[in-house]
């Protein structure tokens, strides 16, 4: 399958594009295949199980620098994932709180130096440095543990590059009135996102462990990054 045509252009429906071919490695992950991945991880139209990792570099406003996905490698495990802070159903912040799980049990287990936490925004126009920290304080984050790195494109289009074309994260802007469901009590503004939220585990040599797919269960996150962290 190229990943490079896999449904381009198609809306939110669960499918994505990929960019580039993808190494696959026998032996180089920790935990086992999981058992709900349904396909083959090369038949998947975004990085899997026992795939490399793709690497890209964002800036991370917060703290001022760039941040590249290869710097982690042989030295810390990857859990990322892509949101935006006026998601108006709770998947952004559901997706948020898996990983400031996997921060604290990170720190109270003292590995908190072992892991990275990516969490990067698609929402370029209004997720300016100000409101990702306000975000990131409301949701718990601890910015002091130095693990952690809200990544935000340049653009719009730097954005599609790298979510949706490097990490295989359809998401399309929408107008509020156009989503399911009563959202009155949430601040939208003149627009919202259908989007496919997707979470990687990357161990430290690169090869993607787990790509949860939806909101995933938090403590099987939290066992799954413990135990590549010690693997």
């Amino acid at each position: 399958m190229d990943r490079r045509t896999y449904l381009r252009g198609a809306a939110v429906t669960g499918a994505a594009l990929v960019a580039g071919c993808l190494g696959r490695a026998d032996d180089e992950t920790v935990l086992d295949e999981p058992d709900d991945q349904g396909t083959d991880s090369e038949n998947l139209p975004y990085p899997a199980y026992g795939e490399t990792f793709p690497e890209s570099t964002l800036p991370d406003p917060l703290r001022d620098r760039e941040v590249s996905t290869a710097e982690f490698e042989g030295e810390r495990v990857v859990l990322m994932t892509f949101l935006f802070t006026r998601c108006p159903d709770g998947v952004c912040p559901a997706l948020t709180q898996v990983l400031r799980h996997a921060q604290a049990d990170a720190i109270e287990n003292d590995y908190a130096d072992e892991v990275a936490l990516l969490a990067t925004t698609f929402d370029v126009e209004r997720d300016t440095p100000e409101v990702l920290r306000e975000y990131g304080e409301a949701q718990g984050v601890d910015y002091e543990a130095e693990n952690w790195h809200f990544l935000r494109p340049e653009s719009e289009e730097r954005a599609r590059e790298v979510v949706t074309e490097t990490y295989g994260v359809e998401y399309q802007r929408v107008d509020p009135e156009q989503l399911e469901g009563d959202h009155s009590d949430h601040e939208m503004g003149e627009y919202s996102f259908n989007h496919y939220p997707i979470t990687y585990l990357v161990n430290r040599e690169g090869y993607v462990e787990r790509a949860y797919a939806g909101v995933p269960e938090t403590s099987r996150v939290v066992e799954d990054v413990g135990t590549v962290a010690d693997g």
